[in-house]
């Protein structure tokens, strides 16, 4: 006869054996994590104004830090001084060639050559009368067609003076003239958007997690002032065992728990790994579970819940 003692130990093992064949199924430990958003200049410079601080709260278009915009402005005020001379340019060769006042002095010129003109064709018609009374020779007659050849010449030369004068530069030059006119602008629009850079706001919504550089601290470029964590960049990574892979489906409900936080939280896959890998040492357990597992991440539908980093028990739907 085994003693009752006995009897009641045997059986507590008995079915500590039975039920060690069976494990009940528990949540699978995880963590939070979160694909922050590091905002930096794109330009080395000093930070003169800092908007936020860490923890708080911030939407889309807010205003998060300045850096000094000394260099960038500079740069915009010389970009005008070029676009304002090309501009001049383009305007002088589209313009006539030569000033009003030059133009009048050749106009007044010209108004001589014809006087001179008239003249000559009076001359050549009295010296042939002269030459029908017998009067006059044949060489005056020469001389004076001679004479009229010289002033109607230089009256058309002067004529042509004027209408050059009149002329805009030639096609190309003033083609040439835009193409710089344009460059210009793309240089002035160009500085203009390196000197709003130097301001810098909230691209979506979300939490300043950290402030790296102060007011009065230079920032290198590409280095990040303050980290931003979007609400929709708060994940749930934890492992589940290859046999129950099936289980867990894109989009399917996730349920999730950790110590201190809401009851009944819940999320739904948004990535399952295609590789397996060993249980990261990290993942610790109650009991033994399969060494091979695959990485899940869920979404939770209430982000602003959970904190990065920390320990979460995820159970999956049935």
């Amino acid at each position: 006869m085994i003693p009752l003692i006995g009897r009641a130990l045997v059986s507590a093992l008995v079915l500590l054996a039975l039920g060690g064949c069976k494990p009940v199924e528990r949540g699978y430990q995880g963590w939070v994590e979160g694909d922050f958003l590091f905002i930096g200049p794109e330009e080395t410079g000093r930070v003169t104004e800092l908007a936020v601080a860490e923890g708080r709260e911030v939407k889309a278009g807010d205003f998060l830090f300045a850096v000094d915009s000394a260099v960038q402005t500079a740069d915009v005020e010389a970009a005008k001084a070029a676009l304002d001379q090309a501009r001049a340019g383009l305007a002088r060769i589209e313009a006539a060639q030569q000033r009003p006042e030059e133009v009048a002095v050749l106009e007044a010129s010209r108004n001589q050559a014809r006087a001179a003109v008239e003249f000559s064709t009076s001359e050549i018609a009295r010296v042939r009368a002269l030459i029908d009374k017998g009067v006059s020779t044949r060489q005056q007659l020469d001389q004076a067609q001679a004479n009229y050849d010289r002033d109607r010449a230089l009256l058309d030369n002067i004529t042509r003076q004027i209408e050059v004068a009149h002329l805009s530069g030639r096609s190309e030059d003033i083609d040439a003239a835009r193409f710089a006119v344009d460059g210009a602008q793309a240089q002035l629009v160009n500085a203009q958007a390196r000197q709003a850079r130097t301001r810098v706001f909230a691209q979506v919504a979300g939490r300043i997690e950290e402030v790296y550089y102060r007011q009065g601290e230079v920032a290198p470029q590409g280095r990040p002032v303050v980290s931003l964590l979007p609400p929709e960049n708060v994940k749930l990574r934890f492992f589940v065992p290859q046999a129950l892979l099936p289980r867990a489906a894109i989009n399917g409900v996730v349920f999730v728990s950790c110590d201190g936080c809401q009851a009944g939280l819940t999320g739904r896959i948004s990535f399952i790994s295609q590789q397996a890998e060993f249980t990261p040492p990290v993942i610790f357990s109650l009991e033994e579970r399969q060494k091979l597992v695959y990485m899940i991440e869920a979404r939770p539908e209430k982000p602003a819940l959970l904190r990065v980093g920390q320990p979460v028990s995820v159970e999956l739907a049935p």
